[in-house]
């Protein structure tokens, strides 16, 4: 039996690359999705998928998304929020030199816009009575001090947050049967990493950082790590915090 048979979940950020690659592993394995975005253009709706555009940062219409995936599908057993910026360019950087923009920018969706779907989400589940499983997607940068070429302090305290937040409510409601779990992505090859990826400085890093392969990690190895923990492997495990990284955190 495929790992999600019969579920129904929501994702967001799933126009992105590890959004979509999660997606579509979760139809792979069996699940319904809302697949929420901003922009949705890009998806493809059909009987298994039904795009949503909307913004995590504004509370109502991420309530919005969570009552349409109930009325659409039914219900709500699985989440994963993956909506998240890089706030560089708006002027994220070391704390000396990080702008008001750029931090409230950063800690506005990362934070409070998984803020927002998790109670929006953990409510429904509450009120379906049958537990459900959540997965928020942060960042090697919230277990570990990024360097020069990854100081982005907003960026980091926001993903450090995600992971805080995340094992509250994996506390407070194991009683009532839902886990709460996060995923710690490295570099993945993905369009918000097109910097990274475009600097030879860091890809001549990458055997350092992360040396299991020596390159980028691939949206799937993120959308993998997701499918196990809303699966049945993952029924024991709440709190947890899972490195997908390629041994970044190892060293």
């Amino acid at each position: 039996m495929s790992a999600l048979a019969g579920k129904v979940a929501m994702v967001t950020g799933a126009a992105g690359g590890i959004g979509g690659a999660v997606v579509t592993a979760f139809i792979t394995e069996g699940a319904r999705v809302l697949a929420v975005d901003r922009d949705v253009s890009g998806i493809e709706p059909s009987s298994s998928v039904e795009p949503f555009a909307g913004d995590v940062t504004d509370a109502t219409q991420v309530e919005a998304a969570v009552a349409q995936c109930r009325k659409r599908f039914g219900g709500l057993q699985v989440a994963f929020n993956g909506a998240g910026i890089s706030g560089r360019r708006l002027g994220d950087g070391p704390v000396d030199t990080c702008t008001d923009e750029g931090w409230r920018a950063v800690i506005d969706t990362n934070l409070t816009g998984a803020f927002h779907c998790c109670r929006a989400q953990v409510r429904a589940m509450l009120k379906d009575g049958g537990g459900g499983t959540i997965v928020n997607l942060a960042s090697v940068l919230a277990l570990v001090g990024g360097d020069e070429d990854f100081a982005t302090h907003a960026y980091a305290a926001s993903k450090g947050g995600l992971i805080a937040l995340s094992r509250a409510i994996a506390v407070t409601y194991a009683r009532r049967g839902i886990s709460c779990n996060v995923i710690a992505a490295g570099l993945i090859a993905t369009p918000m990493s097109k910097r990274a990826q475009d600097d030879p400085r860091i890809r001549a890093r990458l055997p350092e950082l992360q040396p299991l392969t020596g390159d980028f990690g691939r949206p799937e190895d993120v959308a993998a790590a997701a499918v196990y923990l809303c699966g049945p492997g993952a029924r024991f495990t709440t709190g947890a915090v899972l490195t997908v990284d390629g041994g970044w955190t190892a060293r």
